[in-house]
């Protein structure tokens, strides 16, 4: 195997067995089923040239890609039905399209059986792919894992309901775009920003089924400790299975709290009226195996973030794409398994005070104050803002974003999101004129509040975005960092500062070319930054 696309890679990719615990065998799985819904995008832009667009083939290409990424699926199995899936609908959107010559992907077999379907999918693996250019091979990749971000968007906002076949087309030429042989570095540069956009357009979406759903998120004080009695722990992102969980509970004597990035559904009207969100437990993905274990009830995975479990299996449910070999997984609509489990289990003894953080400060209650904010910049009490969040991860030089919020000036306000912000989500930094120093805007997706803010912003201040008094420091981990770092790049947004280290995928060459263009730059230390940023 050959796997660099995520921020923990070992020694510049890993070649025997993933960081994240993903095997050989799955890592050649991935790889055949990348290569062939590449193919059946192929076909899904060709049939919509002649007029043909199935949504089936639209939701599974998604589905598919998001699959593929890191501490997602883990489960050889469903990826074999996987690839089952995507040649049946690719076979059949094909038989309705005519006057097209296809190869590669879009024609090819997969072997028969487990063992040669993994020695088969080696063949499609990043170290064998025929591009011969090293800087177009850097962007091709850039641009796939910015595409398993968006995807990773889009599939959620269809589980909610929200779809538009126009954002599935461009996903789908984007895919095509990688097997191109004829890709200039400037057309390969121009699909990484294309990539951003249509990232926006899929956060949108995301943004607007969760609101549509559940109501824009109001700032809203969570429990960090535990109430007695019964436990179910729900982690990943997906809003409508918190709901299901929460509707399937109700009256059975459970509470259910949240985990990572869950966190913000504490925020939303349409899920904190349920009196059994009972708070929010642990912290980010990367100590779950610990968190998990001495959790005294059910766990259910949604998305993606799963780890192996170690002393826990029998707790641990998956649902939706994700998976774990041994882990009971259960569909979408019945989580009646988890709760049994629940049941069966001893729930904590007693309650805990550990204090409580506060969450929702997505756009709408942060433009809400938007007067009293920009009044408070224009008379010198707010001096900066600073946009500290991304993802978390378990590799050493994470504690910068702790120590960096840490020691941000008085007269500063943080905006955080996603799980990066459990480095520091629960310091206390204080507020200035009663709006608090520290805002969670919500999960990764919710970079769209954060973007929507910063127009705002600007907009009031009649200055470009690049102008405001306002800092990017970024943490990364996987690929749905990578769509929303192609976004803020589409947006022009200038000056980001990233780490704990840079893309393994990225050659010298493209690296210039963003520091060049975008003045990217990695972390530095706290004490540096703050103040190359404030002088």
């Amino acid at each position: 195997m050959f796997c660099y696309q995520c921020e923990q890679t070992a020694n510049g990719g890993c070649t025997k067995v993933g960081v994240c615990g993903k095997k050989d065998s799955t890592a050649s799985l991935q790889d055949l089923l990348l290569y062939l819904a590449k193919g059946l995008a192929q076909v899904a832009v060709a049939a919509r040239a002649q007029g043909v667009d199935d949504p089936a083939v639209n939701r599974f290409v998604a589905a598919a890609v998001f699959s593929t990424l890191t501490n997602v699926n883990f489960d050889d199995a469903r990826f074999v039905a996987l690839i089952d899936e995507c040649v049946r609908l690719r076979d059949g959107l094909r038989a309705k399209v005519s006057g097209v010559l296809f190869d590669g992907p879009a024609v090819l077999l997969p072997a028969v059986g487990l063992d040669a379907l993994v020695a088969q999918g080696k063949t499609y693996g990043i170290e064998n792919d025929p591009e011969l250019n090293a800087d177009i091979k850097s962007l091709k990749q850039t641009l796939t894992y910015g595409l398993k971000g968006v995807c990773a968007y889009a599939d959620h906002a269809a589980i909610l309901g929200k779809e538009d076949p126009e954002l599935h087309h461009k996903i789908q030429v984007l895919l095509a775009a990688t097997l191109s042989r004829d890709l200039t570095l400037e057309q390969a540069i121009e699909a990484g920003l294309e990539c951003g956009r249509v990232n926006i357009r899929a956060m949108e979406l995301l943004d607007d089924a969760n609101t549509s759903a559940y109501g824009h998120p109001v700032p809203t004080p969570v429990k960090l400790g535990p109430t007695a009695g019964k436990a179910i722990l729900i982690s990943g992102h997906d809003l409508k299975d918190l709901e299901t969980l929460l509707r399937q509970t109700e009256g059975k004597g459970v509470n259910v709290y949240t985990h990572g990035e869950m966190l913000p559904c504490h925020g939303y009207p349409g899920l904190k009226k349920y009196p059994h969100l009972a708070g929010h437990y642990g912290t980010a993905w990367q100590n779950q195996q610990k968190e998990f274990a001495e959790f005294p009830g059910a766990i259910l995975m949604t998305t993606n973030c799963i780890q192996k479990p170690k002393g826990y299996m029998e707790n641990i449910f998956t649902t939706g794409l994700v998976g774990w070999p041994g882990a009971v997984h259960v569909g979408n609509e019945d989580f009646t398994p988890v709760i049994e489990r629940a049941l069966a289990m001893d729930g904590f003894a007693a309650d805990a005070d550990k204090g409580s953080v506060m969450v929702g400060f997505a756009r709408n209650a942060v433009m809400s104050v938007a007067g009293t904010v920009i009044d408070a910049v224009k008379a010198g009490k707010i001096r900066h803002f600073f946009l500290v969040g991304g993802c978390d991860g378990a590799k050493p030089g994470r504690n910068y974003y702790t120590e960096f919020v840490e020691k941000t000036p008085a007269d500063t306000i943080v905006l955080t999101l996603a799980c990066g912000k459990f480095r520091f989500f629960d310091k206390q930094l204080g507020d200035i004129g009663g709006i608090p120093r520290l805002l969670d805007v919500g999960q990764c997706n919710d970079a769209y509040s954060a973007v929507q803010i910063a127009l705002a912003l600007a907009k009031a201040f009649d200055c470009d975005v690049n102008d405001l008094p306002l800092s990017l420091v970024l943490s990364w981990y996987e690929q749905k960092a990578v769509a929303i770092l192609l976004s803020l790049l589409a947006l022009g947004i200038r000056n980001i500062k990233l780490g704990p280290s840079l893309p393994a995928f990225l050659t010298p060459n493209v690296l210039n070319y963003l520091v060049n263009t975008y003045n990217i730059a990695p972390i530095a230390t706290p004490d540096e930054d703050l103040k190359s940023i404030l002088g």
